[in-house]
């Protein structure tokens, strides 16, 4: 019934009204987030993001630089290959290539609610050739042969992030080479059968970040269509469903009464504030770097639907802890905002103490700001662990990169992290974190901490 025609007895009273709209904003902010993501890259050929249509991965054959703004914070190290599935006929089969031990990569199945619900790669499957299967949330078939796995999404669209390990940028060509391996397939294809019916066209609603802000519970009624409910979002469903929100139910918000429509904005303003709020405080500060883990399953969120908004909120789409950990720094030890127009800064490995991965681990450089990668002289974001027999280490073996704007001479710029000229954000990324002592897990919690950030004498 649309909420136009639903009479004022059957709306919730005033405070109800905007309590409901508070907590399913927080619930439903990565699931709008993620469509709006899905329809830029996979619906619409025209949104300048587009990657490839639904069922077609997309291999990215460079890495990111400070000409890339559509996502914040983007990762350098490990060129992306990605892939927008639609489970509604059939499943879809992920076939990966024997990848060398040495290249590190990694499969992150991420689905319409931003559960993280399974990871095909380097840690979590080994780097032998396979063939994986992904299923819908009705799927009961039987898994044929030949299948090393089967994952399910809980919603009927999923992503695929795929990561690949670059040393250096003449290795891009061997990267390329592992990417080409990456293969998708419908199931039926997989198993030379005819293909079943097609699944119903859907008229996607036009998505950009304007107006999902506009027209947030529009799309998150669009959303939940696809999206059966867990155990745990009973509660929640059945308050959505009294504003008018969820399958089945079509919310208008243009229609809407100006009473009500005050008292869901209200609701969606409070629930933005708490998102932030606890991203603020809900990691942990380790001489001056921010160390926490917001990313995982179904089972990981429990229903804690505002760590689920708050990791969506810090950068959507990151990896579980035991995949990467992310400390992230804009301050000194002591609070003091780091910023490359005022000063030079080092940080100092000391000798054997690098951070302790499976994988490799990189510091990445960006502006305080706008959380986007800097234009410098030399081209360089980032300074990681395959860079290492390039860089000079001091006489007791320890390692000091030098953190400013300007070079700091012939000498030491094999260890220059080229800063702007103004805040500076660092993010440092540890790939396949050791789980043996010393590391970094538990997240903010671990044996290995991040080394102090140091103003040095200007």
């Amino acid at each position: 019934m649309p909420v136009s025609a639903q009479t004022k007895a059957e709306w919730p009273n005033l405070f109800e009204a905007k309590a409901i709209a508070e907590e399913g904003f927080i619930y439903g902010l990565p699931i709008v987030m993620n469509y709006a993501v899905m329809y830029e890259y996979a619906v619409d050929k025209n949104s300048g993001q587009y990657k490839a249509p639904f069922n077609q991965i997309k291999n990215e054959a460079r890495v990111y630089t400070y000409k890339d703004t559509a996502v914040i914070t983007p990762n350098s190290d490990t060129p992306y290959s990605l892939l927008f599935m639609d489970l509604r006929a059939e499943p879809i089969v992920l076939s990966v290539p024997a990848v060398e031990k040495t290249r590190y990569y990694s499969v992150m199945l991420c689905d319409g609610n931003t559960f993280n619900y399974g990871y095909i790669g380097s840690r979590a499957t080994g780097s032998e050739a396979g063939d994986y299967m992904v299923v819908g949330p009705d799927w009961k078939g039987a898994t044929p042969p030949g299948i090393k796995k089967v994952f399910q999404s809980s919603t009927q669209f999923s992503a695929a992030a795929y990561r690949t390990q670059l040393f250096n940028s003449a290795d891009m060509p061997n990267v390329e080479k592992v990417q080409a391996g990456y293969k998708v397939q419908p199931l039926s294809a997989y198993l030379k059968q005819p293909a079943p019916p097609a699944p119903a066209a859907i008229d996607f609603p036009k998505a950009n970040a304007e107006l999902v802000k506009k027209n947030f519970f529009d799309y998150l009624d669009f959303a939940l269509q696809f999206a059966p409910a867990g155990p745990e979002e009973g509660v929640i469903r059945e308050k959505l469903a009294r504003i008018g929100v969820g399958p089945g139910k079509t919310f208008d918000f243009k229609d809407l009464p100006l009473t009500h429509k005050i008292e869901i904005g209200l609701g969606m303003k409070d629930g933005e504030e708490k998102v932030e709020k606890y991203l603020a405080s809900g990691e942990k500060s380790v001489n001056g770097w921010k160390i926490g883990s917001l990313f995982g399953d179904r089972q990981f969120y429990s229903g804690d639907w505002l760590k689920r908004a708050a990791a969506a909120k810090g950068g959507i789409y990151g990896n579980d802890a035991v995949e990467a950990v992310y400390p992230m720094a804009k301050t000194l030890a002591d609070g003091e905002v780091l910023d490359g127009s005022r000063h030079k800064y080092t940080l100092t490995f000391p000798a054997g103490q690098f951070p302790p991965v499976d994988a490799f681990w990189s510091v990445t450089m960006y502006d305080g700001k706008s959380q986007l990668l800097i234009e410098n002289s030399i081209n360089r974001y980032l300074i990681n662990s395959p860079m290492l027999p390039g860089m000079k280490k001091n006489a007791d073996g320890s390692l000091t990169l030098y953190i400013q704007k300007d070079s700091p001479g012939a000498d030491k710029e094999s260890n220059w992290l080229p800063a702007p000229n103004d805040e500076i954000y660092l993010v440092m990324r540890l790939y396949w974190p050791k789980v043996e002592a010393p590391s970094i897990l538990p997240p903010g919690n671990g044996t290995w901490k991040p080394p102090a950030i140091v103003r040095a004498a200007n």
